[in-house]
């Protein structure tokens, strides 16, 4: 497989590649090995699966019905762009005989629409609205593993972990809030063999990304009324949106805004020195005429004090990454990472945070895996000395040059240790 993503390359032999599958899940169900021949993103599906309980012959549970599921749909973010899903997918899946599946982030269905016979079959394993089908409660499947893994995803045959769903192929792509990265859920289609084809996934993808930017234009952004946006990542000076104005602040009053949106309840000024200041020597009137000018900057209003607080919500771009790593928005969080948090800050708690989120969203790459992702993160000024991370994109795509800069890394790594162990003369 070329595209760990696409559940059949152009060309491939459908039913051989079922019986490949189905030889595969039963040495997984019997053993817990995963034989090679499956995909990475469905092996590590399959072993989420198995660790959250899921047996292979399980079956979806429906947990809203009548009311309760009509009154969750029409509050839902995704009953907003449904009319696009429909234009855009609807005639697809009716005359492909195939459906339109819509989940929300926990993997329930709340939408099935399409062709009358596929809905009746698939109603039989509940794939039906209502049901839930994130990947603990089901094993691996397009809609309920887009959610878990965050990345656009194929499903084919005997890739499914409970057995009643092998005859089914399905792609999904998840769909995220555009303001703050959260997934709100994944569109799906879902059918026969045919759906195995890499434009299948794509057009899925393409969908997905329509969705959210209809989204994003059904919520104009209004500088009146919008809160104010904090920039802090990948700059030693943050920049401030505030009443339609981008205003650039000096390095101190970068620290302090990031400091007190952090802490919405607010801090006191014995709680800000420390934060701020290395030096204890520093006295509360620097601080004090800091704050002071900062306010000036600011305008009226927004800079409370006893404790010190910011008096309106501020959005930060720590705060989005944040937000999307605790949600396993791994991708969306790595798209909004600009870099580490004000670089050239040594304020004590700056630094805490800078490296709590750094060391957040690596961890999260390291342990998702892709390729990609790795190798962005790699390539990025903040991650070419990076030796875990290039590890870890060495284990997935083990390229000439990927291997050259692990073995530099490692041989500067081991050459102070080498130093050291040298008898002295």
């Amino acid at each position: 497989m070329t595209d760990p993503w696409v559940a059949l390359e152009p060309g491939a032999d459908p039913a051989e590649r079922v019986r490949v599958l189905r030889r595969a899940h039963e040495t997984f169900t019997e053993v817990g090995t995963v034989p090679t021949p499956v995909r990475s993103v469905v092996a590590d599906s399959w072993r989420r699966s198995a660790r959250a309980g899921v047996g292979p012959d399980g079956t979806a549970s429906v947990e809203l019905v009548d009311g309760d599921l009509g009154a969750y749909r029409a509050e839902h973010p995704l009953a907003r762009v449904m009319p696009l899903f429909r234009e855009l997918l609807g005639t697809f899946a009716s005359d492909g005989e195939h459906l339109l599946a819509v989940c929300d982030a926990h993997g329930r269905l709340l939408w099935v629409e399409g062709h009358p016979t596929t809905r009746r079959r698939a109603g039989l394993m509940n794939f039906v609205p209502g049901a839930r089908w994130a990947e603990t409660s089901v094993g691996t499947n397009a809609p309920g593993t887009a959610v878990t893994v965050d990345r656009p995803v194929q499903v084919f045959a005997a890739e499914h972990f409970i057995r009643r769903v092998q005859p089914w192929t399905c792609a999904a792509a998840p769909v995220h809030d555009p303001r703050t990265g959260r997934v709100l859920g994944a569109v799906d289609i879902t059918g026969g063999d045919g759906l195995a084809h890499p434009h299948s996934l794509g057009f899925v993808q393409a969908v997905a990304r329509a969705a959210e930017s209809h989204l994003a234009l059904l919520r104009p952004r209004t500088p009146a009324t919008d809160a104010p946006e904090l920039s802090a990542l990948g700059r030693d000076e943050a920049q401030l949106l505030i009443g339609g104005s981008r205003v650039r602040l000096s390095r101190r009053h970068s620290e302090i805004l990031v400091l007190l949106a952090r802490h919405p309840e607010g801090l006191t000024g014995d709680e800000l020195l420390c934060a701020l200041y290395e030096d204890e020597s520093v006295t509360p009137v620097t601080l004090r005429a800091e704050l002071a000018r900062l306010r000036r900057i600011l305008g009226p209003g927004l800079l409370g004090s006893r404790p010190y607080r910011l008096t309106v919500p501020v959005e930060s771009d720590v705060a989005v990454v944040e937000r999307r790593l605790e949600t396993g928005a791994v991708t969306a969080a790595a798209t909004a990472y600009a870099g580490p948090l004000l670089p050239g800050s040594q304020a004590p708690a700056v630094v805490r945070l800078r490296r709590l989120l750094a060391d957040g969203l690596r961890t999260a790459l390291i342990a998702r895996r892709d390729p990609d992702l790795l190798a962005d993160w790699a390539h990025a000024p903040w991650g070419e000395d990076d030796l875990d991370v290039w590890r870890a994109l060495a284990a997935v795509r083990p390229t000439a040059s990927v291997r050259s800069r692990l073995a530099a890394l490692e041989s500067e790594l081991t050459a102070p240790l080498a130093r050291e162990r040298r008898p002295a003369r």
